[in-house]
């Protein structure tokens, strides 16, 4: 074996014709040469008259260059005459091919790269770049974030507050995805499926103290609590991911409805088994406001907005309209010198009854304290809003509070007579 692999590297040129009449001899010389090891009787090979006839016979010619002949049986013309000798190296495939391939690869791939820029321009855009969300505090908390597009700010430049809505309400969901029960409808679990039964919201208390800009990046956690023997309490918290600034608080109150008969129901036992594991024992994140909201009708009221009718795209999928939307009807029997020259900072509604396509609605609205609407002392301004059917069956109760909007820190200037 050693003699091989010597020979791989280092051949050397083939022993004259005679050499291998001696090398017969010497290996006759040392064992009988009828006698093989077993001690049986063989004939002796001739093996120098087969090197002599291999070496009588002409290698045929093919363009000059002799061919077959094998390794064993060339001569010394053949061993001189071949300028490159077949060794392991030289019969190793060509890997600079291979290597110059991979390396262009590489080039283009670098190049591509570079003309795509993937990096951040800003550090707060690496934390949960896709939106995804994800369970913190011990699988009691949902955590998501979002970033503020060019789409979703106001005249102002700032996210208007049905953007901030959207955003709370799509955490809700995901919260129920990531937590594993959602089951059909909206936010339903198995056990509500099976009853056609879901979440509606009877009321909701929002505090705002200062809005995104484009291109702000939120982040928003949620969580649920009981409230009382048949409902859900679902809080959130929405802040700047880059600072950590409370941005705004909202609390929120859930009962059962019947999909088929549109009527309140209690919570079943197995519902309740699903989703109580997730209750967190805390306090709302904003005090409860029991203030009763007064009665408005047209005759209280100092703005109007009639005909209001929903769109196919303000349904959800359990075909009724989204509670989102009613804010935004709200807003529209607001005074113009409130929408322009204030910014929403608290909300409490009331959800008496739902709106489905084919309802038409008013917008009632209520100014309170007139006389500080001159903002002498940037007071805040308080409205009471109804949302109803034009039948006169309320839909929405509201109350709302505004702040002057600052300009460079200040508290806009000039008065706003509301009489």
């Amino acid at each position: 074996m050693a003699t091989a692999a010597t020979c791989a590297f280092f051949p050397a040129a083939n022993p004259p014709p005679d050499s291998g009449a001696k090398s017969s001899g010497n290996l006759g010389g040392s064992l009988p040469g009828s006698i093989d090891t077993r001690g049986l009787n063989v004939k002796k090979p001739s093996f120098g008259s087969l090197q002599a006839k291999a070496n009588a016979q002409a290698p045929p010619k093919v363009n000059g260059t002799k061919v077959g002949v094998m390794d064993g049986f060339k001569n010394d013309d053949d061993v001189i005459s071949s300028h490159h000798p077949r060794t392991f190296i030289n019969q190793l495939p060509d890997w600079s091919m291979l290597l110059a391939a991979i390396t262009t690869i590489f080039l283009a791939a670098e190049k591509q790269w570079m003309m795509l820029d993937w990096k951040p321009k800003r550090p707060d855009m690496l934390a949960d770049p896709f939106g995804l969300g994800k369970i913190v505090q011990d699988g009691f908390v949902f955590r998501q974030n979002f970033s503020i597009r060019s789409y979703e700010i106001g005249a102002d430049r700032t996210a208007s507050i049905e953007t901030m809505m959207n955003h709370l309400q799509e955490t809700a969901l995901n919260h129920v995805k990531s937590a594993g029960l959602m089951h059909g409808g909206f936010g339903s679990t198995p056990e509500m499926s099976k009853r056609n039964l879901i979440w509606v919201v009877t009321k909701m208390q929002v505090v705002v103290d200062r809005y995104p800009t484009w291109g702000d990046v939120v982040q928003v956690d949620t969580w649920v609590a009981a409230s009382g023997k048949n409902g859900m309490r679902r809080d959130w918290l929405l802040r700047d991911s880059n600072t950590g600034d409370i941005l705004m608080r909202a609390s929120s109150q859930w009962v059962m409805m019947n999909k088929e008969t549109r009527r309140l129901s209690k919570i079943p036992d197995e519902a309740r088994a699903e989703i109580e594991g997730y209750f967190v024992d805390s306090p709302p994140v904003i005090d409860e406001d029991s203030r009763k909201l007064p009665k408005l009708d047209e005759t209280t009221a100092d703005y109007t907005r009639t005909g209001l009718t929903p769109r196919w795209s303000d349904l959800d999928v359990n075909q009724h309209v989204n509670n989102v939307k009613y804010i935004g009807w709200i807003l529209e029997s607001a005074p113009m010198q409130i929408l322009e020259g204030c910014e929403l900072a608290a909300m409490t509604l009331e959800y008496r009854r739902e709106c489905r396509r084919d309802s038409v609605l008013q917008s009632l609205t209520s100014v309170l304290d007139k006389e500080v609407g001159d903002f002498t002392d940037f007071g805040n301004v308080e409205c009471q809003h109804v949302l109803r059917l034009e039948n006169g069956g309320e839909v929405v109760k509201g109350r709302t509070e505004w702040r002057p909007k600052l300009v460079n820190g200040i508290g806009t200037l000039g008065g706003f007579d509301f009489a």
